[in-house]
């Protein structure tokens, strides 16, 4: 359900709301907020929240520190582990500079102008996340181990899968929250799991994501374990995917698909600094389901993108390189002006690579771009990207690749 001003003014009220969340995040999807308490929200509403930039990783410096946080009503989610009687709510928030100025590293706004550049030309998106996540144990102290909460495989059942009950409490907090779950297993690695969700439009898909990371750790430290979304968490087993499922409208022919995975497939080693902006992420490639090559296919899970077996009507494509890593806003809207690109200019697409890249020999590998094999590659391919300089402020690009 999507809220007014007033309609969250009400429910406050009516509802026994005394903290209200407003969250953000930085720049690399990291999630941060601030606890107001009810009697703030008009001002809130009117004027902003002030909180301190240069605490927040390249956000700024102590010269021009402050930022203003404006809750967006149509955010807004009962936080359901948060106690009956004194309830807290949540919302994201768009930044402005202190004048009204919108905030340049303010991911959210990126991905909003993003879907409003895409209705301008006649075309909107839906997308679906799926992220993987490993379980490990704590230790007595509270602290993360090394140790997998179970030894499972994939789709594996209880006893041996441990994460049953974990999963089942994920996804029946998911739907308290107006979040739709579509389905939940034990994926390949020691201790490893996938939740996926239904696809929405962009910006609440992005803001689900979110949503969803704050949820499994909500979920699993009470029950004695720690969650770990990085890329790459155990050497010589499967990495954490962030699977994204994109789908353009108009949708009435293959045509239109053809021209959006065309846009992607072009820009994807420009894009990949932001889709797997950690050192952990490059360990992932070409093993165990990560792709190493530009190609795509039906069905093939060696491939970077992926037409997976759907009715005609739900024709959607699977970008497989990306990992929760990654600044979601940051990643839908990079691959929505990637896509944009391919429809207006009908890229044609490349032929499908029916075959299993994984096996492949070097010379059928040699007729493949490879996706950067370090970040400081992939930050060398961005920095010298018009696309990139198109879409993705100075700043942030700045924040991403000159620190690294």
């Amino acid at each position: 359900m999507k809220y007014s001003k007033d309609e969250v003014m009400q429910y406050v009220q009516e509802e026994d709301v005394k903290f209200i969340r407003l969250a953000f995040c930085d720049v690399f999807g990291k999630q941060k907020n601030i606890a107001i308490m009810p009697s703030e929200l008009s001002r809130a509403f009117e004027y902003g929240i002030a909180f301190d930039a240069s605490a927040i990783a390249g956000f700024g410096d102590e010269t021009y520190s402050d930022l203003l946080l404006h809750p967006d009503p149509e955010t807004l989610m009962l936080l359901p582990w948060r106690p009956e009687h004194g309830k807290v709510v949540r919302m994201f928030t768009h930044i402005t500079y202190p004048d009204g100025t919108p905030f340049e590293c303010d991911s959210r706004s990126l991905l909003r102008k993003a879907v409003a550049d895409a209705q301008k030309e006649g075309y909107s998106f839906v997308f679906g996340a799926e992220q993987e996540f490993y379980l490990f144990w704590l230790d007595e102290d509270g602290k993360a181990t090394n140790i997998p909460y179970d030894e499972a495989g994939y789709m594996d059942l209880a006893p041996d899968d441990r994460g049953e009950n974990i999963r089942r409490e994920i996804c029946l907090t998911l739907e308290q929250m107006g979040i739709k779950p579509e389905c939940s297993h034990h994926e390949e690695g020691p201790g490893q799991n996938e939740v996926d969700f239904r696809y929405s439009e962009p910006l609440s898909a992005a803001d689900n994501t979110m949503t969803f990371q704050t949820v499994v750790r909500a979920v699993a430290r009470p029950n004695g374990l720690y969650v770990d979304f990085s890329p790459k968490p155990i050497a010589h087993q499967p990495g954490n995917g962030f699977h994204i499922n994109v789908s353009v409208m108009p949708r009435n022919n293959i045509t239109d698909m053809h021209y959006m995975m065309a846009g992607v497939l072009n820009r994807i080693c420009e894009m990949t600094a932001f889709l797997n902006p950690t050192e952990n992420s490059y360990a992932r490639f070409g093993e165990n389901k990560a792709p190493a090559y530009v190609s795509w296919s039906r069905e093939n899970r060696s491939q970077l993108v992926r037409v997976p077996a759907s009715p005609e009507s739900k024709l959607r494509a699977e970008l497989r390189s990306p990992d929760p890593s990654a600044n979601p806003y940051i990643a839908f809207a990079l691959v929505i002006y990637a896509a944009l690109e391919g429809l207006k200019n009908k890229t044609e697409l490349m032929p499908a690579a029916d075959i299993n890249l994984f096996h492949a020999d070097e010379e059928t590998l040699k007729q493949f771009r490879r996706l950067p094999r370090t970040l400081k590659e992939a930050c060398e391919i961005a920095r010298n990207s018009d696309f990139i300089k198109a879409h993705i402020p100075e700043k942030v690009l700045q924040i991403y690749c000159n620190q690294k």
